[in-house]
């Protein structure tokens, strides 16, 4: 199979660097000409520090021979899926998949490696919008092994599954989600930094809130991840579920604005709510610090469990893999009781300011 790739940014270029390690033919592309001169060096870069690892020097060149950049979009006509990952912007993305239709064959599959834009949206402007679906790898695309599949409405079964059949072939685990806001992860993920940011508004030190973490087996706390991917990216991502959803469970908080606001992104600018710092000592109440914002986790999967098109197994499965949790939300359930879970929720919710009013409210199911 060949696969094409548009995008040659961090994420495109190791979306490429996964399908050719797994022996298929990648044709890659980008809109800067920069980008595709500098790709088959970037790649080999990715490639060389696996070596100590075990990766064969054979293994490696085969990878590299079996990418190839090509200048147009046109040249990515022979492709039998296309997979996009550019700008973040619906207008961007419609115009591409436009393009590529003029394209390549009708059987051909579109994806879009989008985060938190609706496939549905991308696919109402299309003249066969039945193939287009959404593959969302995580970054590193070749570390991480969860790729959440995303079916809008109108996808066809047959696009589904050979998209599927690629990605579990090379080495990913597939799971499937409705094209909601946030599909699985990044919607789950929410109560994670936010309740960590409650905690900061409420006077709690970004060191307690990350130690309380790491101390119940997380391997990095809520306000260092944040600092990791970069305060501007959270924040956006906070602002499109609240957008799409309107719900306080998805406020945006004061200190993450500011935090944008001042330049402090986290690690790519040198400083964040920790960084260049790292978390000191549990303090004393470690385990109700983080059985808190484990149970706004555990409220927030039964809510998206609620409507329906996901599994609480698949749920839990996408946040091992996708952030690296210890445990899934509905294994902190079990491990903590329902009950326990559910009074946490009430207690919040009974002294929860006025803007965060209902953000606390248990989601149907709860007791599960």
């Amino acid at each position: 199979m060949i696969i094409g790739v548009v995008g040659l940014g961090t994420m495109g270029l190791g979306i490429a660097q996964v399908f050719a390690a797994s022996g298929c033919t990648v044709l890659a592309t980008d809109a800067l000409a920069p980008a595709r001169a500098s790709a088959p060096e970037r790649l080999r870069a990715a490639l060389e520090p696996r070596l100590a690892k075990g990766l064969s020097p054979e293994a490696m060149q085969a990878t590299l021979s079996r990418f190839q950049v090509v200048e147009t979009l046109a040249d990515l006509a022979p492709a039998g899926l296309v997979i996009e990952a550019i700008i973040e912007t619906l207008p961007a993305k419609q115009e591409l998949f436009a393009a590529l239709e003029d394209i390549l064959s009708p059987q051909a599959v579109l994806a879009t490696n989008t985060s938190s834009l609706s496939v549905s949206a991308m696919a109402a402007t299309l003249r066969h919008p039945t193939r287009l679906l959404g593959l969302h790898f995580f970054n590193p695309a070749p570390v991480l092994k969860l790729v959440e599949l995303v079916a809008h409405p109108g996808t066809a079964p047959e696009p589904l599954t050979l998209a599927r059949q690629l990605t579990e072939a090379a080495g990913k685990t597939v799971i499937a989600c409705p094209d909601r806001p946030g599909f699985i992860v990044n919607r789950c993920a929410r109560p994670f930094y936010g309740e960590a940011l409650a905690l900061l508004e409420e006077g709690r030190s970004a060191s307690d809130i990350d130690a309380a973490m790491l101390a119940v087996g997380y391997r990095i706390g809520p306000l260092s991840l944040i600092d990791l991917i970069g305060a501007d990216i959270n924040l956006a991502a906070t602002e499109g579920l609240q957008a799409a959803l309107h719900h306080p469970r998805y406020h945006v908080f004061d200190s993450l604005r500011r935090q944008v606001a001042a330049g402090r992104l986290g690690r790519k600018s040198g400083q964040g709510f920790l960084f260049p710092a790292t978390p000191g000592p549990a303090p004393a109440d470690a385990a109700a610090l983080a059985l808190r914002i484990e149970a706004t986790l555990v409220n927030e999967a039964a809510w998206l469990l609620s409507e329906g098109g996901v599994t609480a197994e698949g749920i839990d499965q996408a946040l091992r893999l996708g952030l690296n949790f210890p445990r899934g939300p509905f294994e902190m359930s079990r491990l903590q009781g329902p009950e326990k879970i559910r009074a946490i929720l009430e207690a919040l919710e009974a002294k929860a300011p006025p803007h965060l009013k209902t953000r606390y409210l248990p989601a149907p199911g709860l007791p599960f």
